[in-house]
């Protein structure tokens, strides 16, 4: 990592391996992110992210807070800055709100992704920005005390070497991961993006189309982009993928467009060297079917064993809590007291109980107990947050946190949910076929009755790989034997609850 000193102020730039061990990436502040129900809404309706943006905007902030909640730092986009409104906005209205995007800047909460930029103030190329914003952005920078730093992350600071990492880490992956998608398993790769059983030929024939694009394009040595996949397969025509007017007379471009959003947001946090944070309502990871790339807290971290396996679903030892609230819109909260909640006892306590699970996800049953616990008292910290902001008694919602697990293997999905109303285990089992058993293990922190923009969190802690029949069928039967347990055949869904020239320029990503 180095430092410099210039007439914007001090800036730290760092590579990847420099960052938190438990830094993510959060998709929802990708300016396309749109939950799946809210785009078949759009769609169903005609409407672009321009005509939804004020409830676009709600549930984006939401998910800003709740990262900057649950986790020890949050990597950037550096348009995301200055083109997403639920985050500029602090940056615009200045005063307290700018002074508290400083503190979570300086303390490195906060780190802006560079692409081929040297300086966080730098204007990217061939990209659309909102000039207000940007303005804003600059100042916020030019404004922060000379005391205090900016830590910016490149893949490299060598600007040949960050040219070829960026092809090799984000333009080539993109395109692989695209091309991959008629190597998997393309009935489960159906089920997981919610394609009913009778539409499943034409879906399939579908993300056929979508590879062979993806190869023409480059066998005549173009680049395979998002921007341009969109324009083919999502949008309407002659309409410019920024205004997220999505085509409902192209076949599955729902469909395809999460597919494409999960590849490109996964295909990022994968060249950080860090987790893809999924919102509520967004495809998941397992829906890739990359058993074993799914990223986990340590090389150790997959689980291959069985009966290792099962006890995830095992009913959970912690003290259950009743008659609590909740507040119902973590986004009314202001970034300032986001900024006061990361300084308390609480946070700091929370986020070490996190640490010490995900580093040892063998240990998971004994430790989970103490995240329960912090978790819950981190949510009596954010009433007073809110309870203090307001002058009066936070809007809530009544409070009944479960913790959910949520473990995936090929085509079956087992939640297991414990709270105060007690335990319960149930499956669904889908379609798996041989070879399929990989997945992942999830944990999730929600209330019962989960609201869109209360506080929640969900979090991969462990890979799964299983590796043969006769293991599945093993945990499967171990599964079976839980008290309580239930099974259906339906298939699961995979949404989540809660390039080319050998040169130096850096294609935008």
């Amino acid at each position: 990592m180095s430092s410099s000193h210039d007439g914007e102020g001090a800036l730290t730039r760092a590579r990847p391996e420099n960052l938190d061990p438990g830094a993510v990436i959060a998709q929802s502040l990708d300016n396309q992110w749109v939950s799946a129900d809210l785009t078949r809404k759009m769609i169903a309706k005609g409407k672009s992210l321009r005509d939804i943006q004020d409830l676009r905007n709600d549930q984006v902030r939401a998910e800003y807070f709740r990262s900057l909640i649950n986790t020890r730092q949050v990597v950037v986009n550096r348009v995301f800055f200055y083109n997403n409104p639920a985050v500029s906005r602090d940056l615009v209205d200045g005063g307290e709100a700018r002074r508290a995007h400083q503190k979570l800047l300086a303390d490195s909460s906060l780190v802006p992704f560079l692409l081929r930029e040297r300086e966080p103030t730098d204007r990217p190329q061939g990209v659309d920005l909102d000039e207000d914003a940007f303005d804003a952005w600059r100042e916020t920078l030019a404004e922060m005390p000379a005391t205090e730093k900016v830590t910016c992350v490149r893949l490299s600071w060598n600007d040949q070497e960050n040219a070829r990492d960026s092809r090799s880490a984000l333009i080539n992956p993109f395109a692989a991961r695209v091309q991959g998608l008629t190597a998997k398993d393309l009935p489960l790769l159906a089920s997981q993006v919610g394609v009913p059983n009778d539409k499943v030929p034409a879906f399939v024939e579908r993300v056929g189309e979508v590879v062979e694009f993806s190869n023409r394009q480059r066998i005549r040595d173009a680049a395979v982009t998002r921007n341009l996949l969109y324009e083919k397969f999502v949008c309407v025509d002659g309409s410019p993928v920024s205004d997220g007017r999505y085509d409902g007379s192209k076949p599955f471009s729902a469909e395809v467009k999460h597919l494409l959003d999960l590849i490109y947001n996964v295909n990022l946090a994968d060249a950080l060297g860090m987790y893809p944070l999924t919102p509520t309502g967004s495809l998941r990871r397992v829906a890739l079917q990359e058993w074993r790339d799914v990223r986990v807290a340590s090389a150790g971290a997959t689980v291959r064993d069985p009966e290792q396996l099962v006890k995830f679903l095992q009913r959970q030892a912690f003290s259950t809590v009743q008659d609590r609230l909740t507040p119902s819109e973590i986004d009314t909260l202001a970034l300032e007291d986001i900024w006061s909640l990361r300084q308390s006892g609480p946070w700091h306590r929370y986020m070490e109980a996190f640490s010490s699970l995900t580093a040892d996800p063998a240990a998971f049953h004994a430790n989970v107990g103490d995240v329960f616990d912090r978790y819950v008292r981190l949510n009596s910290e954010i009433v007073r947050l809110v309870e203090a902001r307001r002058g009066s008694k936070a809007e809530a919602n009544k409070w009944s946190p479960v913790l959910e697990v949520v473990l995936t293997v090929g085509g079956a999905v087992f939640t297991a949910l414990t709270g105060a109303e007690g335990w319960s285990v149930a499956a669904s089992l889908g379609a798996t076929s041989v070879g399929s058993f990989g997945g992942s293990v999830q944990m999730v922190l929600r209330n019962r009755a989960a609201g869109q923009r209360e506080q929640k969190f969900a979090r991969e802690i462990a890979s799964v790989r299983l590796d043969s029949e006769r293991e599945w069928n093993e945990f499967r039967d171990l599964a079976r034997r839980l008290p309580g347990y239930t099974e259906d055949r339906a298939a699961p869904s995979a949404t989540s609850s809660t390039t080319i020239q050998e040169n130096d320029d850096v294609l935008e990503y």
